[in-house]
């Protein structure tokens, strides 16, 4: 069903870009091939033989309204360079110029750092009237989706390569702690909390060891270890399962206190973050998961016994 919901959403997405790319063709929201007046003025005397010049660049708010077509109240201006060389004049807008709509889509297809684009006509000593030709804008919203999909599948593969890792170490660790007998004896120790918890589990099962090295690491702070030991257990407990398409009452449990994640050791990334000062939230986040821990195993255990849910 999650497979359906997915592809209905990367369809609908692809829909709607689809679209919104169509509608700005017919509108010409980009005025792509008409090039945008300005005033621009020059802060030092104007010098024909000099390569960069500093500018000044207006952009009246009739002038605005009347290319875009959108309503503009504001006379906008923005610092500049002028660009000259033998193959003509350029107009740069300064790099983190603040520009409005449209303007701002033209300038971030440019390719470059900055907003820019040939001119037309000759400069004069005072207040210049120019016109700057962007590169055509279009697939705005299809090249959008195309990109995020790229980032995050790039973020994807950066995460497994990640939990590969944590899950080699952890499995290693696993198979020196079961063969050492340490894994067996924390179990012995917290068994009988457990065997409330998850009472269908049948004694010395591995999936009670898999749940508490779980359920540690959740404690402790530890989430990527939590990660491959939490997979670990619900694979175990799989195999206590006569139905392969539904989750049992300890998979649920198991989830409901993974998902609620009571945290005695505020998480590492956190630390990092807030260094010393995470001391001021101890508290709060142990009073916060252990409450959150409470209400996820009462949801489990009262919503197991009810008829409807527990034929789904």
């Amino acid at each position: 069903m999650l497979n359906y919901i997915w592809g209905g959403l990367i369809v609908l997405s692809l829909i709607f870009a689809l679209s919104s790319d169509i509608n700005d063709f017919a509108r010409d929201t980009y005025r792509n091939g008409t090039p945008l007046p300005v005033t621009v003025s020059f802060p030092n005397e104007y010098d024909s033989e000099a390569r960069r010049q500093d500018v000044r660049v207006r952009l009246p708010a009739d002038v605005y309204q009347a290319h875009f077509g959108l309503p503009q109240t504001v006379n906008l201006a923005w610092d500049g360079t002028l660009v000259q060389n033998e193959d003509g004049r350029e107009l740069r807008f300064a790099s983190g110029a603040d520009l409005p709509e449209p303007l701002a889509t033209l300038c971030a297809r440019t390719g470059d750092e900055d907003c820019r684009g040939p001119t037309a006509g000759d400069p004069t000593l005072g207040s210049w009237t120019t016109a700057v030709a962007f590169r055509p804008v279009r697939w705005v919203k299809m090249d959008a989706i195309a990109s995020a999909a790229l980032d995050f599948a790039e973020t994807a593969v950066t995460l497994a390569l990640g939990l590969i890792g944590g899950l080699g170490l952890w499995m290693g660790l696993l198979k020196i702690a079961e063969a050492s007998g340490m894994l067996h004896a924390l179990v012995r120790v917290t068994q009988p909390l457990i065997r409330l918890l998850f009472p269908q589990v049948p004694r010395d099962h591995p999936a009670l060891g898999m749940i508490v090295l779980n359920l540690s690491a959740n404690m402790l702070g530890l989430g990527n270890a939590a990660t491959p030991l939490g997979i670990k257990a619900m694979q175990e407990l799989q195999t206590l399962n006569s139905n392969e398409d539904t989750a049992t009452d300890p998979m649920v449990m198991l989830l409901a206190m993974n998902t609620a994640s009571v945290q005695i050791v505020p998480p590492v990334l956190l630390v990092a973050i807030m260094g010393l000062q995470i001391n001021q939230l101890f508290f709060s986040i142990l009073i916060t998961t252990s409450l959150s821990l409470i209400v996820a195993i009462v949801a489990a255990k009262t919503l197991g016994r009810l008829k409807r849910f527990r034929q789904s």
